[in-house]
């Protein structure tokens, strides 16, 4: 899968899972831009990847600051001259939006739901608007990859407004891909990965303690994935790269499940 001459930008890029997400792209030939709030940690992992012999640029944007990524726009095309695709990789959780089993329902904090949901659903729908513009402007062959969830197939306590915001991702995805596909044909596509569990800095201390052992909560994730283990990160790149390339010319509006047969497993 060759991702050659192609200029992509991964949102949420300074995170875990977009660590994994630049290196696969940049080891399939991509030009990386990698966007974050934290611009150090942006342009410290482009140097890496610069480097090692491939193209990046670390830029720092807030996904749901219109100004932040249209900056980051105009710095992409002055310098690359094109985007041939989008990895909407900025999302997650916060404290006061995980609801306890102890918490009564009817006196949710939906402030922080709000903001969770503002960060996981408008966090792809803006940057799609921005870079998006651009992609039709300039590439022939562009696509775009959003990050779903088990949390929008299953029910996964504590997390309601994540949920929420996942099961809009992907509607998202499926209606603005039929959308593109009437109006642009084949060029640009939307589709989506559906990682299962993933250890990150904003779940570990839900699903392991200090110590490395699983919590009562990360031994029943892991109970129900027939895979019995939490997901690699770079286990999500090559479906990744796969939709970021031409390869998947003729897929629009799929979504990619990559969760250890998670969401197939009943339980029993």
């Amino acid at each position: 899968m060759d991702l050659n001459g192609k200029v992509i930008v991964v949102t949420g890029g300074t995170g875990i899972l977009g660590y994994s997400f630049n290196k696969a792209i940049s080891k399939a030939g991509g030009t990386v831009c990698i966007l974050g709030r934290n611009k150090e940690l942006a342009e410290e992992r482009a140097a890496e990847i610069v480097a090692e012999g491939g193209k990046a640029i670390g830029l720092s944007a807030d996904v749901l600051n219109e100004a932040d990524l249209q900056r980051a726009n105009d710095i992409i095309v002055e310098k690359f001259g094109r985007i041939d695709g989008l990895v909407n990789g900025a999302g997650g959780n916060q404290p006061k939006a995980v609801i306890q089993p102890e918490e009564d329902l009817f006196h949710l904090d939906m402030d922080a739901l709000d903001k969770v949901m503002k960060l996981n659903l408008f966090g792809s729908l803006l940057p799609t608007q921005i870079f998006g513009r651009t992609m039709k402007a300039t590439s022939q062959a562009a696509s775009i990859v959003n990050i779903s969830s088990v949390s929008a197939y299953s029910v996964i306590t504590k997390v309601l407004g994540y949920s929420l915001a996942k099961s809009a991702i992907e509607i998202y995805t499926k209606w603005f891909a039929v959308e593109l596909g009437k109006r642009y044909g084949g060029q640009i596509r939307m589709n989506a990965i559906m990682p299962g569990f993933f250890l990150t800095e904003q779940n570990r201390t839900l699903l392991t303690n200090p110590d490395g052992s699983l919590t009562d909560r990360g031994q029943k994730v892991v109970t129900k994935t027939p895979m019995q283990r939490f997901g690699k990160p770079d286990e999500l790149c090559t479906a990744l790269v796969y939709l970021l390339s031409e390869d998947s010319s003729f897929v629009m509006g799929s979504t990619i499940g990559i969760d250890g047969g998670f969401t197939t497993f009943s339980g029993v």
